[in-house]
């Protein structure tokens, strides 16, 4: 899966330093003496088992299927941590969460100090603990000799057995107003990122509950009530959220730049779907994959047959194949993706959990057709070769002539993507769309053409966050030049400390893999 990151990676974010969250030099007191390092514990390759719902029963609704470590198992995978000197899990996080460090604090049953750690840098922390792609595991050097440290169920538990009610505290009001378009993982990382360095935030999203995409994720991973837990957390920052209107078509860009807003930062997502282009795409029994997750999310589930095919290989086909499963009623599900299981983009624990729970999967097939009689009956699809590696590095799928053949079926649902919906933005933003749909600004920070105004998105909730703070932080350089100073160098306290942020101690390069 690529995982390159998204836009300019300045010394990842544009931060530097080496101590974390520490007073400024002009107010520290005389330099501490280091306390000498604690010898890491033997390398434990085994992971402490994460509870799963059985399948038998987790199949039959949308009860939740990874549960949550007891505290002493969380304390006992914590200890597993050898604490690198070179934080490769931090350095592989896009928006510098200190998993070290809250490792460590669980480790020495300090849950306090974990939650407080984990929301530091992470509004978002409850939803991330369920939903993030963890790639901070996957730099886990723990993988050289087994399975790595259960980082993002940690955070969990980090929040379950320690303090998270904590208060966010804006800076000394800047007096500058801020529009926010879209309040999915982006729109309210942005927003917090700018309410705590002390600018007036207003968010605007379409939708009637902030939550972009992720309100697309089924209830067996993530609920509506862990959107709303982090969206409160930005209550006591100046942040204003504006729900049921659509930026571009209800008020265009310009307006809210002549309404007194003196930046607009546009994280519109990828709310659109992709078509397959094929015969039969209009029958009755053809879903949308995310229209599909959401009116489920919402309580008012499309009917599906007995016969499902799921066409996609990403996270939203993933999502589409489980929660097919289980609103079928026992019905069979298969999913159909052009390219090997090797090559799919979507997170491997996703995979693992449609094959446990009974999915079939077809590979290396395409649709050509979806056919049938003022219904669905099937969908026809022809088998792929894989050619030479494309531009992005992945193998071209190439289709064998005479290969067709016919899935029986009465339900497909279309999950092959998603795009961008930038109905009135105008051609002067100069917008960039990026190979997986979103609108990005081209100029340094994600600004677009029109000055003050700035576009970005990503491809995972994290990454999302990661390329928010980065336009964020542009924002703030921007409207600080506007009032003649110079830009905050780095983010304040959120909990209204005198510190700073700094990257911790040993952060040398990002890794993106």
């Amino acid at each position: 899966m690529d995982r390159a990151r998204l836009g300019d990676d300045k010394g990842h974010n544009g931060r530097s330093g080496s101590k974390s969250w520490c007073m400024p030099p002009e107010t520290a007191a005389t330099p501490a003496v280091p306390a000498p390092r604690p010898v890491p514990p033997k390398l434990n390759p085994v992971r402490v088992t994460v509870p799963e719902e059985p399948v038998a029963q987790r199949t039959a609704d949308f009860r939740e299927v990874l549960h949550a470590y007891s505290r002493d198992d969380a304390i006992l995978e914590a200890k597993r941590c050898i604490q690198c000197r070179r934080p490769w899990c931090v350095e592989a996080c896009p928006i510098d969460q200190d998993c070290r460090e809250y490792i460590r604090l669980i480790a020495a049953d300090d849950f306090d100090g974990a939650a407080r750690v984990t929301l530091r840098e992470n509004p978002l922390s409850t939803c991330l603990c369920k939903v993030c792609y963890h790639y901070c595991e996957e730099a886990c050097v723990i993988t050289k000799k087994g399975v790595p440290i259960a980082i993002r169920h940690l955070k969990r538990a980090a929040l379950d057995f320690g303090r998270s009610d904590l208060v966010y505290v804006p800076s000394k009001p800047k007096g500058q107003r801020v529009a926010v378009v879209g309040a999915g993982p982006a729109g309210l990382m942005a927003a917090w990122e700018l309410g705590v360095r002390g600018y007036s935030v207003t968010v605007f999203e379409q939708e009637p509950r902030p939550g972009g995409l992720m309100k697309t994720i089924p209830a067996y991973r993530m609920t509506d009530a862990d959107v709303e837990t982090d969206r409160d957390r930005l209550r006591d920052l100046d942040v204003t959220f504006v729900d049921g209107t659509k930026i571009g078509r209800d008020v265009p860009v310009p307006r809210l730049l002549a309404d007194g807003y003196q930046a607009v930062l546009l994280t519109v997502g990828t709310p659109a779907h992709r078509t397959l282009g094929v015969p039969g795409e209009d029958l009755p029994g053809v879903l949308p994959a995310l229209r599909f997750l959401k009116d489920t999310n919402a309580g008012r589930p499309p009917r599906v047959g007995q016969e499902i095919v799921v066409v996609g290989g990403g996270d939203v086909a993933m999502d589409s194949v489980r929660t097919a499963l289980r609103e079928s009623g026992g019905g069979h599900v298969t999913l159909v993706y052009r390219r090997g299981r090797e090559e799919m983009p979507a997170d491997p624990e996703e995979i693992h959990g449609a094959e446990n729970e009974g999915i079939r999967f077809v590979f290396q097939r395409a649709p050509v057709r979806i056919v049938g009689n003022g219904r669905v009956e099937g969908i026809e699809v022809r088998t792929m070769e894989l050619g030479p590696p494309d531009a992005g590095g992945r193998r071209a799928p190439v289709p064998v002539s005479g290969s067709e053949a016919t899935i029986p079926c009465d339900t497909v649902i279309v999950a092959v993507g998603q795009k961008a919906d930038l109905t009135g933005f105008g051609p002067e933003l100069d917008l960039k769309i990026t190979s997986q749909g979103w609108p990005e600004g081209k100029k340094p920070g994600f600004e677009t053409g029109v000055p003050g105004v700035f576009a970005v998105g990503g491809r995972s909730v994290v990454y999302a966050m990661g390329s928010a703070t980065d336009a964020a932080e542009a924002v703030d350089a921007y409207l600080s030049a506007k009032r003649g100073e110079s830009p905050t160098p780095s983010r304040p306290d959120p909990f209204g400390g005198e510190g700073t942020f700094q990257l911790p101690a040993g952060y040398t390069a990002p890794i993106r893999s």
